[in-house]
């Protein structure tokens, strides 16, 4: 008899009513990165002329002259996507990019690196690389997320270590001028060299 005293008051009785069965799960739509690929005809976006959205560099040094959409868009264009967050291997596409420019040039066809971000950082970057390229900044990702590599509902945290906010895969691109992508190398592994031969050869 004492026993079951001792019990009740440490279990105290409760009505089985007042618990709550229901769980709250919070869904969260996947939506697996699917990149454009060689043959497919590249999706339509549009570079506004706002100057705040271009940087432009030369040998290094950063040039602040009228961007002509027309010469840009009116050739063969290598279209590269980078972001700081990538850290050394963003910095050795951007170096990769800066050594075929001469040949991409040499066959009349022009580059243009879209980053995800506008930031000190790139001036110092370019310096030190002496960097001739072309930046237009994409910072709400709409061209990055039509061209399948950049998805709010799949981060690239969930492919890469060491990665902390949400940017668009490396990639590269060579389209055509009536649209159709020409060649495209993305990085998900960061396990091969980067494509410069086929790059060039597409271009030409």
């Amino acid at each position: 008899m004492m026993l079951a005293v001792y019990n009740s008051l440490r279990y105290p009785q409760f009505d089985r009513l007042e618990l709550d069965t229901e769980i709250e799960y919070t869904f969260q739509a996947r939506q697996a990165l699917k990149p454009i690929k060689h043959g497919d005809i590249a999706p339509d976006f549009i570079f506004e002329k706002d100057n705040t959205r271009w940087q432009q560099f030369y040998n290094g040094v950063e040039t602040h002259g009228p961007v002509l959409l027309n010469q840009l868009l009116n050739k063969t264009l290598v279209l590269a996507f980078y972001s700081s967050s990538w850290q050394n291997h963003g910095l050795s596409l951007l170096k990769q990019l800066n050594e075929i420019y001469p040949k991409i040039n040499a066959n009349d066809a022009n580059l243009l690196v879209i980053s995800a971000e506008k930031e000190r950082r790139l001036e110092k970057i370019a310096w030190d690389n002496n960097l001739s390229m072309n930046f237009y900044i994409d910072n709400t990702n709409d061209i990055a997320e039509k061209f399948g590599i950049y998805s709010e509902h799949d981060p690239v945290w969930n492919r890469f270590s060491g990665i902390d906010i949400n940017v668009p895969l490396l990639a590269t691109y060579v389209i055509a001028t009536y649209g159709r992508v020409l060649y495209d190398h993305v990085e998900w592994d960061f396990s091969g060299s980067f494509p410069s031969n086929n790059i060039i050869t597409s271009v030409k």
